[in-house]
């Protein structure tokens, strides 16, 4: 191939000699899919939707289930360690973080310890999960084995619940 040099105006002369495959339209960019991927990999996911197993129920009764939890900063896991509450009991430091990192709880946007504390239980276990998911793992997806079949597969633990569509 003979090598070029493109001064003004001699850009159309260059793409008049390339060949028809490389001037139709997309040639030499990559797929759709590709594209996705990499405004994804540029683009850092800092929130995280989720929706607890059971609820919490807020004063005046009323059920929240979804959600959206931030990743943490240092600070965030720094903080707890000097909380008083924390230091008498090591046990809390979850509520102290999780309390910290989760943005919007239904319509309570105000989330603080008191709020977990009131969780049930297994909606705590739920948000200790999710919180290492989406901060060691940087995703809310699950590798998961069919008791039946043993047949693998991945599900979003961010979303509906298990066998939901």
């Amino acid at each position: 191939m003979r090598r070029r040099t493109v001064t003004s105006g001699g850009l159309d002369e260059v793409l008049d000699s390339l060949a028809p495959a490389a001037r139709e339209e997309g040639a030499g960019q990559p797929a759709p899919r590709e594209r996705e991927r990499e405004r994804d990999r540029e683009t850092l996911r800092t929130e995280f939707e989720f929706e607890l197993p059971r609820g919490y129920v807020d004063d005046e009764g009323r059920l929240h289930r979804d959600g959206s939890m931030r990743l943490a900063t240092a600070r965030d896991e720094l903080r707890p360690q000097i909380d008083l509450r924390v230091k008498e009991n090591p046990a809390y430091l979850s509520v102290v973080l999780l309390s910290q990192v989760i943005t919007r709880l239904g319509t309570v946007t105000d989330v603080h310890a008191g709020v977990v504390e009131r969780m049930y239980a297994t909606d705590v276990a739920f948000l200790q999960d999710f919180y290492r998911r989406i901060n060691s793992e940087g995703h809310t997806h699950a590798a998961v084995t069919c008791p039946l079949c043993h047949g693998s597969f991945e599900v979003d633990l961010s979303g509906g619940r298990l066998g939901e569509s």
